[in-house]
């Protein structure tokens, strides 16, 4: 009865023991509840790193508030603790396992308690832990490459909503010239009418070309605002906040033959690609440790017994499973799928990239060409123009064909813009589809150990 007691009192104890050591190393749970009453900042000052910049923000000024502020930025860089966690994980051993029983005896010859106990451990989850912690890091890598090319891609749009407003509000100031060249003409010509110096059929003409040079203004308008309300949201900020812009955008000439020379390496330089890459080398992990998960279920450990005729025993322990039917043919499978999948994904992508960066060059030439030519058009019409002008203030010209004087160059002078703008937009397109700035980058190769069977 005392060794029953005894025995008692030492599982009661050792349980206890291991449980309180265990609760010790356990995390503990804190709330951490949502932001419901989140909102976009009112000010301009309430953004980081906005102190530090001039009071008339140029291109780089915006890119760099975009990079601080973008609100899916913020939310998208939690993806870097979410895959540093698996890579944590996967690099975790599991648990040793530890049995134990005890029976009384109720009846019969025995004398003794009968006391079992055993220790072990998986040996497959060990075969296969290399290649689970090359597919954490792989993918970790591979996660932190699509946050910067999404970091990439904000700091482009950024570029281009600053270039587009930036550019845009020379176009409204040529707009509103004309609006204003043909408000001032019918301003006259009821002054005229009143008077009974004209007729409304001869004002018809002029009132229908002010109406289409006022919608043209207001359309253009609007469409700047809704520019601004875009850059807006990019930064972070509220609506009706006005960003103060510089007079020029400031965008790097494009070296066309540097840019050609960089496109053999995309692959090494676009976070994207790079992001690809490192998710297929870690589908080439996932593969190999398919592989080696055909080893078989193998558990290895030390039992101890004693039963009620005090015989005590103490020896190896084994468990394995027969791989009859389940040699991890569908994983296996499945994994070589994926990976066929991602290299096929991958050269699409690639493929893509080229040939758009291509095009956007042939646009680049094109559109230069077409430039080049309305700027020697304007070239002659500016002399033109400055004469009318003096001949107007001379009364040597009527004032209907110098307002049409002043809107044809004026026209002019909104084509140059526009094309202007999407060479522009071009430019700042190329600069991010080719990775422009970004450092060549090195990827090792992923392990490509033999997949034979075993």
């Amino acid at each position: 009865m005392f060794e029953v007691t005894a025995i008692h009192r030492f599982l009661v104890r050792s349980a206890l023991a291991g449980t309180l050591a265990a609760l010790s190393a356990c995390a503990t749970y804190s709330a951490h509840p949502l932001e419901t009453r989140a909102a976009a900042k009112t000010s301009l000052a309430d953004l980081q790193h906005a102190a530090a910049l001039p009071d008339r923000l140029g291109i780089a000024d915006v890119e760099r508030l975009a990079l601080d502020n973008n609100p899916e930025l913020i939310a998208a860089r939690a993806q870097h603790g979410l895959s540093q966690a698996q890579l944590r994980s996967a690099g975790i051993l599991p648990n040793p396992v530890f049995n134990a029983s005890y029976q009384d005896v109720l009846s019969g010859p025995g004398m003794f308690a009968a006391l079992a106990a055993g220790l072990s451990q998986d040996l497959k989850s060990l075969v296969t832990l290399s290649s689970k912690r090359h597919a954490a890091q792989k993918s970790a890598q591979s996660v932190d490459a699509t946050i910067l090319w999404q970091e990439w891609q904000t700091v482009g749009k950024a570029r281009l909503s600053a270039v587009d407003l930036i550019e845009g509000d020379k176009q409204l100031a040529l707009l509103g010239g004309n609006a204003t060249l043909w408000r001032e003409r019918i301003e006259r010509g009821r002054e005229a009418l009143a008077q009974g110096d004209t007729t409304l059929t001869i004002l018809a003409p002029d009132l229908a070309a002010a109406s289409d040079a006022q919608k043209l203004f207001d359309d253009f308008e609007r469409q700047q605002q809704t520019r601004r309300r875009d850059l807006n949201l990019l930064l972070g900020l509220a609506p009706q906040v006005k960003l103060d812009l510089a007079d020029a955008a400031d965008v790097p000439a494009l070296d066309i033959k540097a840019i050609q020379a960089q496109l053999p390496d995309l692959a090494n330089r676009r976070p994207d690609l790079i992001a690809l890459q490192l998710g297929y080398q870690a589908q080439e992990e996932k593969v190999r440790g398919a592989i080696l998960a055909q080893f078989p279920l193998f558990s290895l450990g030390y039992a101890y017994g004693r039963d009620t005729s005090n015989v005590r025993s103490l020896g190896p322990q084994l468990t394995m499973d027969l791989p009859l039917f389940d040699r991890n043919q569908g994983n296996i499978a499945l994994e070589r799928a994926t990976r066929a999948q991602l290299h096929a994904e991958f050269s699409a992508r690639l493929i893509a990239a080229k040939s758009e960066v291509d095009a956007l060059i042939a646009d680049q030439q094109l559109l230069q060409r077409q430039l080049d030519a309305k700027r020697k058009l304007l070239a002659e019409m500016e002399p033109v123009a400055t004469r009318a002008q003096a001949a107007y203030r001379n009364a040597d010209i009527d004032e209907r064909s110098y307002v049409d004087l002043m809107t044809m160059r004026n026209a002019k002078r909104q084509e140059i813009l526009a094309l202007e703008l999407t060479l522009l937009e071009q430019q700042v397109a190329i600069a991010t589809l080719v990775g422009s700035g970004m450092p060549p980058v090195a990827l090792a190769d992923a392990q490509n150990d033999s997949e034979t069977q075993p």
